[in-house]
């Protein structure tokens, strides 16, 4: 599966460059969209989980590397899917989730992770050490980045050896945006300079051919930089292909290597193809499906307050709000403003930060209460027009189709830009 992979610098090589998709996302409607595509288009889909939704102490979704990997499996199976179709990726792998803690206790939790995904069948693996843990600089230098990463590296080989896997193809960089989008508004994100991505990419070879993992870096597939694409709470930076000729050019330098593209969310279908076209094969998304599906899920909520009197008004929307109140961990300190702008950016940010509720008990019930109003009923067409214009329902046989669509027509826009002959 990941020879699939591999094909993406040959293509670019050769001028008919393809990108593909990273789904990064644990949401199982999310899940469940990427699967449907991928049967339909019979192709590969690459699946992703984040270090901090997923890895060997539960994450914020409760499960474990191998657990996500027979979730995905369950609903492959379910969609008619051919589990080898599926490409399972780590995204992040590294200390971030502790990082918090001290650097050597940070990173024995990053090795454990490791271990965690490769032994659970994940063959693409990006390593990030771009972030200080305690008492270290937010931005660690690039020497130091890179020891950690071939730390890291060392780790899995030596997993995918004892557990009789293929050997995984990797991630590398130092610029890596923050997983989640940017917490504050953007006027311009500049792309990395040439001079820093080829040092980048220098060093980390030397160090990982210093600590006997030449054939690993044979096997790194892209390395992560900024093409000057992000995304804040209210604003998105779209691709300009101009400002990133030359970072693009450094990939002549290596015929080996595409770049992959962090935090693509909501970059028109042009500005997608033209990251695939100049090389920027890898289009990481996550945010953009999660903000769809709660789009989609918002709407329902006030078709169904409009169809079921007894439902009330707007009950999802408000029992979000209560538990994004209740628990406000996850949004404090992302966003900013008065308590207005933070209760509209708490339902509706870019930054999708209420992606983190949505697996809690009370999200849960309260979307199979929505579920229920909506059972049996058929929604008019001028509803569906008034609440879900932009997906062109007519005729729908319920909620989870619905909400499916939402996530596809995201999914779509990243398939044309990827591949032309997508369906």
């Amino acid at each position: 599966m990941s020879k699939y992979l591999l094909e993406l610098a040959a293509a670019r090589v050769k001028g008919s460059p393809f990108g593909i998709t990273s789904v990064c996302s644990a949401h199982p409607v999310v899940l469940r969209a990427a699967v449907r595509r991928a049967r339909v288009t019979e192709s590969y889909v690459l699946i992703e989980a984040t270090c901090n939704q997923v890895n060997h102490l539960g994450g914020y979704t409760g499960m474990t590397p191998a657990d996500f990997v027979d979730l995905v499996g369950k609903i492959a199976d379910e969609e008619g899917l051919r589990r080898d179709l599926v490409i399972f990726g780590g995204d992040h792998l590294g200390p971030n989730p502790w990082r918090k803690e001290r650097a050597e206790e940070a990173l024995s939790k990053a090795r454990d992770m490791v271990r965690a995904y490769v032994a659970a069948g994940f063959s693409k693996i990006h390593i990030d050490t771009s972030m200080g843990c305690a008492g270290e600089p937010i931005a660690l230098d690039d020497r130091t980045i890179a020891g950690r990463a071939a730390d890291l590296c060392a780790i899995a080989e030596e997993t995918a050896k004892a557990v009789g896997l293929p050997m995984p193809v990797y991630i590398l960089g130092t610029e890596v945006p923050v997983p989640g989008g940017a917490d504050h508004v953007l006027d311009t994100v500049e792309p990395t300079s040439p001079d820093a991505a080829r040092a980048t990419i220098g060093i980390h070879r030397e160090i990982f051919e210093a600590a006997g993992l030449g054939d690993a870096f044979e096997r790194v597939l892209a390395f992560v930089v900024q093409p000057g694409v992000e995304f804040g709470s209210e604003n998105v930076i779209v691709y300009d292909p101009p400002k990133a000729v030359s970072l693009a050019a450094v990939l002549q330098d290596d015929d080996r290597l595409v770049f992959e593209a962090h935090s693509t969310d909501y970059q028109t279908e042009e500005a997608l193809a033209s990251l695939v076209k100049d090389g920027f094969a890898i289009l990481k998304v996550g945010p953009g499906l999660t903000f769809a599906y709660r789009e989609a899920l918002y709407a329902l909520d006030m078709i169904a307050s409009e169809l079921a009197p007894s439902y009330g008004a707007r009950p999802l929307a408000a029992t979000m709000e209560k538990l994004m109140l209740e628990h406000p961990d996850d949004w404090q300190g992302h966003y900013h403003g008065d308590e207005a702008a933070l209760r509209l950016q708490r339902h509706y940010s870019y930054s999708d930060r209420i992606r983190y509720y949505w697996n809690r008990p009370e999200a849960a019930t309260a979307v199979d209460a929505l579920s229920k109003a909506l059972e049996g009923r058929r929604i008019p067409e001028p509803l569906l027009r008034q609440y879900l214009p932009q997906y062109g329902l007519t005729d729908v046989s319920g909620m989870q189709d619905i909400l499916i669509a939402a996530v596809d027509e995201v999914l779509g826009v990243y398939d044309r830009a990827a591949r032309p002959d997508a369906v």
